[in-house]
C-alpha cells in the first residue's frame, strides 16, 4: 500500500464566493440544478434574520421585512446597524459591508449579480453596492429615515439560477431542525410584490 505525501502545492484555497458558488447546496441545502435554489436562497437569508448570530441580536428579536420584487429580486431589512460597530465599517468580505456576522447574506449576494448593502444609525447612512460578493464602489453617505437598521438587496444572477423564487411560500421553514429556542419578539414580514394588483403579506415569528 503507497501511503500518500501531501505538500503546501497540494492545498487548493477556495474563496468564499467561488465556494458558494460551486457548492451552493453546502449554504443553502439545494444544489446549482435544482428548481428550488432560488426559494431556497431566500429561505436560508430569513432563517439567518430570525435566528443571527450572536453579536448581532438573541434569537427571534430581531424586526425584519422583506419585499419580493422580482422573481429573481428581494430585499431584507432588520432593526440592528452592526456593521457600524467596526471600525471602518468595510471589515466584511472582500471589503464589503457583508461580513461573517451576516455570512448567509454573503452568501447569497455571491449568487447575485448585483448587491446592494445599507446601513443606518444616528442620522448616518452608507451604501455600497456589490457585484455579486465584490464591491464596485466604497461605501457612500446618504440620509436614512428610520433609526437603526441594515438593508440587503439581492438581484439573484438570472444565468446562475434555473428558476425564480416559488409563488406559493407557504412551505418555507425558517427555524428548521435545530431550533429549540423559545419564541421571541421578533417576526419576519414577507411582503410579496410580484402580482402588483395583488400583493401578499405573510408573517413569520
Amino acid at each position: 500500500m503507497t501511503v500518500g505525501r501531501y505538500s503546501a502545492s497540494d492545498i487548493q484555497v477556495i474563496e468564499f464566493d467561488e465556494s458558494v458558488r460551486t457548492r451552493p447546496t453546502m449554504y443553502f441545502g439545494a444544489g446549482r440544478g435544482s428548481p428550488d435554489l432560488a426559494t431556497r436562497v431566500l429561505e436560508g437569508v430569513l432563517a439567518h434574520a430570525l435566528h443571527p448570530a450572536a453579536r448581532v441580536a438573541a434569537v427571534h428579536t430581531l424586526q425584519v421585512k422583506t419585499e419580493i420584487i422580482g422573481d429573481l429580486a428581494f430585499v431584507v431589512s432588520d432593526d440592528r446597524a452592526d456593521a457600524l460597530d467596526d471600525p471602518g465599517v468595510r471589515l466584511g468580505y472582500y471589503g464589503s459591508m457583508l461580513g461573517p456576522a451576516r455570512w448567509v447574506s454573503a452568501a447569497a449576494a455571491a449568487l447575485s449579480s448585483r448587491t446592494v448593502a445599507e446601513v443606518w444609525r444616528d442620522g448616518i447612512g452608507l451604501r455600497q453596492e456589490l457585484a455579486g460578493l465584490r464591491p464596485i464602489s466604497e461605501p457612500r453617505n446618504f440620509v436614512p429615515e428610520a433609526e437603526a437598521g441594515t438593508r440587503v438587496s439581492f438581484d439573484l444572477d438570472n444565468a446562475y439560477f434555473r428558476r425564480g423564487i416559488a409563488a406559493n411560500l407557504a412551505s418555507l421553514d425558517l427555524h428548521g431542525p435545530h431550533c429549540s429556542d423559545v419564541a421571541g419578539p421578533g417576526q419576519v414580514t414577507l411582503v410579496d410584490l410580484r402580482d402588483r394588483g395583488n400583493p401578499t403579506t405573510s408573517l413569520y415569528r
